[in-house]
């Protein structure tokens, strides 16, 4: 459609989008904010639209005052589209230096699921890219794929001509706007990032000597930084950097990892205190043909320097790509406003998410048991090695080792087994306009709620924190999520060089790298969230001298020897079955799945790994729970659904979501409180009452 053309201002017809030049639709022209920060875009008409600062490259399209309905009382304000999202600013909204690229009523173009045109004359129309509003609407229902609502209503006096510009101008950019958001990034010194002043800056691993500060960290000491892949020649989709066996060359490493799916070889991703090892790796490129002395280097890098090897098969017993996309869709059409009541506990049964989470928890339960019982290497392979490797290997170390369920620890595991490690964040969040879509990351936040909840003493990180989270993986400012490998970051950030950076363990870092500037990254909490809401990430119920770090005494590894190792076992369905060797190529063989030895029975016990006493051989021996290992439950009513992030589109059922636990008494406390004083300024105008910040995304409004 061409703008500038008016088809008419009567109901029921089709319209085409006003001019641009008519003096009395109060639009902004747009006008591109070159700043190397933020900058203020104002309008000439100073009457009605707020200032806003701008992203960079940001653009404002149109803006029309409306009325943000959903909650009680009705909230005043301006509805603004930009070329990069479309926000809601409250009358009286002035943006804060400290909280300025986020609010509650933001939407990412990205994350626009439907939108919704009411009128009080006939059936709202959903609006697609490409097609003609029908009448002028009296609200816009702005549905986003995080599960928020946004409700604009137009009153009366000529604000309806407004309303149809803000509608199309949304179509419109949606239909421009880019899939992947060419992000050229601000550049910030390292010292005004992460959550303050008390907590260290959340490690990016794009240099070797972050990754040697990790693996120190973890005191994996049979371990050594490779840079084999630093310029992305072994692997794209892995990190330049990771850690294989001292033992091994690279030249060894590079001809290994060449025999697997993408050339995601097995490599660690990390080290469990008791002395195991976890790797993760993708599946064998069976079509290849390897000589004897490579197989040898599969060999040394799977068993790790260990003399007990068990691979597990993460795909087994956990749902597709398609399952998990299927399931999400189905969730977010229940969880709709006008999503039916009738049977809705059925329904939401049918939609089989919560089936998924359950099976995630108990699969990363015995995970967690094979890696904490005894000392061996635990190998997760999954044929890309990119989705559910990443969701088990972050559960395994949330469930077996305290220090990562800090709010530091939670950040590093996102940063190292999902953006570092290669997850297509982009592609399984819909952002590439591909058929691969399915919310991996969202089904592991999903899964770590469910953690939260059963344990709210274990972690330090609360629900809000989560829910932040959640809501970053769409947005527009950062390309932590906008990307689907580290290649591509590397690439738009310029980090490219023509030569190999050589790399001694233990070598100082530049004195000046404190200085450099780095692009801006979700873990920069304070230039995104207040200070206010930024304490809300702790959860106040968090005891970290509940559960102790220290471990009995451990067998320790057996040196790597020519000879095989003692015993390999494939984990799959919850049996522990034998195997005579490590590699498919051995004596012949060229597919796992060609040979009787892979086909497993099934288990037809309901208990777990853990309740089968552990599932161990009896010539291993008993073996003790260890200290600071969670087994969470998984049956029945022990998944719950996670309604304050589900369920934000329906304000009247957030309230009283209360959860047994102190945490949940203090979130429903706060609601009431910010009831009675709605309540009690509105029955008393006179009576002064405390402001809500109307900037707070993580109020319990949501």
């Amino acid at each position: 459609m061409e703008p500038g053309r008016c088809g008419g201002g009567g109901r029921g017809r089709s319209f085409n989008i006003p001019p641009q030049k008519e003096p009395n639709m109060g639009l902004l022209r747009p006008k591109s904010m070159q700043v190397s920060g933020m900058e203020e875009s104002r309008s000439p008409q100073t009457s009605g639209c707020p200032a806003l600062r701008c992203l960079p490259g940001e653009q404002v399209l149109a803006w029309a005052p409306g009325v943000r309905r959903g909650l009680e009382p009705e909230l005043p304000g301006t509805l603004i589209c930009t070329n990069q999202r479309v926000l809601f600013r409250p009358q009286g909204w002035q943006g804060r230096q400290d909280s300025i690229l986020s609010s509650d009523y933001d939407f990412a173009l990205s994350n626009i699921g439907r939108l919704e045109a009411v009128s009080g004359l006939g059936r709202p129309q959903i609006l697609r890219p490409g097609s003609l509003l029908k009448f002028m609407p009296d609200e816009i229902l702005i549905h986003g794929r995080d599960f928020r609502l946004l409700r604009v209503g137009f009153g009366e006096g000529g604000l309806e001509p407004l309303a149809f510009r803000v509608a199309m101008a949304i179509i419109q950019a949606r239909a421009q706007n880019g899939q992947a958001q060419q992000y050229d990034g601000m550049t910030l010194s390292k010292a005004c990032c992460g959550l303050g002043p008390s907590e260290p800056p959340v490690p990016l691993l794009e240099t070797p000597e972050d990754w040697e500060a990790e693996r120190k960290k973890h005191g994996a000491r049979g371990w050594r930084v490779s840079t084999v892949n630093e310029r992305f020649d072994v692997s794209t989709s892995l990190s330049r950097y990771f850690w294989v066996p001292r033992q091994t060359l690279d030249s060894e490493v590079r001809k290994a990892f060449g025999h697997f799916h993408q050339g995601r070889g097995p490599r660690l991703c990390w080290h469990h205190p008791g002395g195991s090892d976890l790797l993760r790796s993708g599946g064998f490129y069976e079509a290849s043909d390897p000589n004897r002395e490579d197989i040898r280097a599969v060999e040394l890098l799977l068993q790790a320097g260990h003399s007990d090897i068990v691979l597990v098969d993460t795909v087994d017993e956990l749902p597709s790509l398609a399952d998990i996309q299927l399931a999400h869709l189905r969730l977010r059409a229940l969880c709709l406003p006008d999503a039916a009541d009738e049977k809705w506990l059925s329904a939401l049964e049918g939609t089989r998410w919560l089936d998924h989470v359950r099976s995630c928890l108990r699969k990363a339960s015995d995970i967690s048991v094979l890696v904490t019982s005894r000392v061996r290497s635990v190998v997760l392979q999954e044929q890309g090695d990119r989705d559910l490797n990443g969701l088990l290997s972050s559960l395994v170390q949330l469930l077996s080792a305290p220090g990562a369920r800090t709010l530091y620890g939670l950040q590093t595991i996102v940063q190292r087994e999902w953006v570092a490690a290669g997850h297509p964040f982009l592609t399984r969040l819909g952002g590439s306009g591909g058929s691969e879509e399915a919310p991996v990351f969202l089904l592991f936040l999903d899964c770590l709620w469910q953690l939260v909840h059963q344990f709210p003493a274990e972690f330090e990180f609360s629900e809000f924190f989560l829910l932040a989270l959640h809501d970053s993986v769409r947005v527009p400012d950062t390309p932590t999520f906008l990307r689907d490998t580290p290649w591509e970051r590397a690439k738009q950030s310029g980090q490219f060089s023509s030569y190999t950076k050589v790399y001694t363990p233990g070598s100082p870092q530049s004195p000046v790298g404190d200085l450099v500037p780095r692009p801006l990254t979700v873990w920069d909490w304070g230039l995104r969230y207040s200070h206010q809401q930024i304490l809300q990430f702790y959860n106040p119920c968090y005891e970290p001298h509940h559960c102790s770090d220290s471990y009995p005494p451990k067998e320790q590894p057996t040196p790597v020897t020519p000879g095989p190792p003692r015993s390999i076992f494939l984990f799959s369905r919850g049996t522990l079955t034998p195997l005579n060797q490590l590699c498919p190529w051995r004596d012949g063989f060229s597919s796992l799945t060609s040979s009787s030895r892979w086909h497993l029975r099934h288990n037809t016990s309901s208990d777990s790994l853990a309740d089968q006493e552990w599932g161990l051989p009896p010539h291993w021996g008993p073996s003790p729970l260890p200290p600071g290992l969670l087994l969470p439950g998984f049956l029945g009513p022990q998944i719950r659904l996670w309604r304050r992030c589900y369920l934000r589109g329906r304000p009247e059922v957030q309230t009283g979501l209360s959860a047994p636990t102190v945490s949940g008494l203090l979130d429903e406390l706060a609601q009431l409180q910010e009831l009675l004083r709605t309540w009690s300024s509105g029955a008393l105008p006179g009576v002064q009452t405390k402001t809500k910040d109307p900037d707070t995304p993580l109020s319990p409004s949501r």
